[in-house]
């Protein structure tokens, strides 16, 4: 039984009213928001009826090309893995672009992925034809700002 001047509640309470009594609010998603947005693309990749691996099938795609890229990187095929890395990088931000539902692979807005996707694989792909020994790929100005540096 309640003591008196204790509040009782019969449903969850998600936050205090105005007037301090407790309010029971909704766990739904705000029409107009007034703080951080979820992203556009964070809806599930597959039906909701489809098992949890099958939703969220680009996070996974991108994730095992990153994660059989370290696999490779760590077995000493550092240039086929850190190529592999990259790709896989790039592969995000084509699913980001082309696909309305990427479910955990969506992070902030569209735009932001894409470019952080992009600049990230990228380099990466960059870096990997440029590593040491035997050079897929020669910057000549990059020699010139790492004796500027090193100076």
């Amino acid at each position: 039984m309640p003591r008196e001047g204790e509040i009782v509640t019969r449903d969850a309470v998600s936050t205090v009213g105005p007037d301090g009594e407790p309010q029971r609010t909704t766990r739904r998603f705000p029409r107009i928001t007034r703080d951080t947005a979820r992203p556009e693309g964070g809806g599930r990749a597959a039906s909701g009826d489809a098992p949890a691996p099958a939703r969220q099938w680009p996070m996974l795609t991108v994730a095992g090309t990153v994660g059989l890229g370290l696999l490779f990187t760590a077995f000493d095929v550092f240039r086929y893995g850190t190529l592999l890395i990259g790709v896989g990088l790039l592969l995000g931000g084509v699913l980001r672009w082309a696909l309305p539902g990427v479910g955990m692979l969506a992070v902030r807005s569209r735009f932001t992925d894409l470019v952080t996707y992009g600049v990230l694989g990228v380099t990466i792909v960059l870096l990997a034809m440029m590593v040491q020994p035997d050079p897929k790929l020669e910057i000549p100005f990059l020699e010139d700002i790492l004796h500027f540096t090193i100076r």
